[in-house]
């Protein structure tokens, strides 16, 4: 996401280096990159020109005038800018009322009815509620059915009404249903089509008046660039929306439309999602989104993610078992599986400051650590615990095991050996704690 961005940003400010002060003279080349670079991504010309323009202007500004670098100064404004462009702060999900409604709204294929499932888990587990997931796409082959499965996934009910081809109906059925049953949220999923027409747009505003929504989210596929931009000004023309949620974020994506789409709609940008893995899902930050379009990764994040997946109690047991000595095979696999559960390894890699860059072109997929859980998988109960009693007969039975070579096996153990030593350090320090994502 946002990677050629990135690099046409980063070549850009490389020009200001050396120079003393920033002046209209030499910020012009800068400016004219750094347009190209946002033309480049989608943005639309009239936003790009508008974002150079302002940041021309602060900074030719005194203050900047004294820099002693201007190079760094360059992406401190543009960073600020870009914060702007996108909305400045972080805007909440409105679901105090109970029970809160929430419309879900786009064309076929942007992703509703996942996104539907992950935000039906996002405000179980993250917010307390008790949602309810309302199936009314009855014209999409197999929606229903696909939002049940994501449902019992996530375990959270599905409404929905057999033979009923009238969203209007179902969807108040449900909200009659959810006041009756104790569901504080209800998410409910409406049919799309491939392009905008009058009949989608009349059905989707008789649901919104059926049920009176507390949040209406447009959910746009971010791969779309421009086209979901122009798509979300019809909508919104329409709908009046609350929110937007990008999703696709881990495809092809250029980042025009998260950069685009605040300025043209004036509404904030509420999620990001990617993927299939209902956990896929995130608040839109907009200076974390900077942050890393900049090359700066978003180590808070990162950290928010990792302690989502340890609770103080295991952070401590886990500690004691390194101090003493006692780290095995059973705990790596254990921190292997936490880890996937944080999301896509390329992403989570990308969040470290300085890194993003350096894995772009590597190929880590959710795969990555099948080999090694494999090896693992393939030691008996005595070898993960003990694994000194690896012996040469034992490392080429856990590599036909496995499917692997017993050159992989040694260079696992010797990982293994150097995480050991690496982590009985951090406890000297009193930083164990620090490797689960705890403060």
């Amino acid at each position: 996401m946002f990677e050629n961005l990135s690099e046409r940003l980063e070549k850009s400010f490389k020009l200001l280096k050396g120079q003393g002060r920033i002046s209209e003279i030499n910020i012009a080349e800068t400016l004219k990159e750094v347009r190209r670079a946002l033309l480049d991504a989608d943005v639309n010309f009239k936003i790009a020109k508008q974002f150079t323009d302002t940041v021309k202007q602060k900074a030719i500004g005194q203050e900047v005038l004294n820099s002693v670098n201007p190079s760094q100064m360059m992406v401190k404004i543009v960073h600020d800018e870009l914060v702007d462009l996108m909305g400045g702060d972080k805007t909440d999900l409105n679901i105090k009322i109970n029970p809160s409604v929430i419309l879900i709204a786009g064309l076929q294929g942007s992703g509703k009815t996942t996104f539907s499932g992950k935000l039906a888990k996002w405000v179980k587990s993250k917010r307390g509620k008790n949602p309810l997931l309302v199936a009314c796409d009855v014209y999409r082959p197999a929606a229903i059915e696909q939002l049940k499965i994501i449902g019992a996934q996530i375990e959270v009910p599905v409404y929905s009404e057999d033979g009923n081809m009238n969203p209007v109906v179902i969807s108040r059925n449900a909200v009659k249903e959810a006041k009756k049953s104790g569901y504080d949220v209800v998410i409910i999923d409406t049919a799309g089509r491939l392009a905008i027409d009058d009949e989608m747009m009349k059905e989707i505003s008789s649901v919104k008046d059926a049920v009176n929504p507390h949040e209406i989210l447009f959910v746009v596929d971010s791969m779309t660039g421009q086209d979901a931009v122009n798509t979300a000004r019809e909508f919104n023309e329409k709908l009046d929306f609350d929110g937007v949620v990008l999703t696709k974020l881990d495809g092809d994506t250029r980042g025009g439309a998260a950069l685009s789409i605040k300025s043209v709609v004036n509404k904030p940008i509420k999620f990001v999602s990617s993927g299939e893995k209902m956990e896929a899902i995130d608040i839109f930050y907009p200076e974390r989104m900077a942050d890393r379009i900049l090359g700066m990764g978003d180590i808070v994040s990162l950290v928010e993610k990792a302690q989502e997946q340890y609770d103080s109690e295991e952070a401590r047991k886990l500690q004691k078992r390194i101090s003493k000595d006692q780290f095995d095979f059973n705990d790596f696999i254990t921190q292997i599986q936490q880890i996937k559960k944080m999301g896509n390894v390329k992403d989570l890699m990308a969040m470290i400051p300085g890194v993003g860059k350096a894995v772009k072109d590597l190929d880590i997929d959710d795969n990555a650590f099948k080999g090694i859980e494999a090896i693992i998988r393939s030691m008996t109960p005595e070898e993960r615990i003990n694994p000194v009693v690896l012996n040469g007969s034992r490392r080429k039975r856990i590599a036909s095991g496995s499917g692997t070579s017993v050159p992989e096996v040694n260079k696992l153990l010797r990982q293994f050996d150097e995480t050991k030593k690496m982590m009985k350090m951090m406890t000297k320090g009193g930083n164990a704690a620090r490797l689960m994502g705890k403060k």
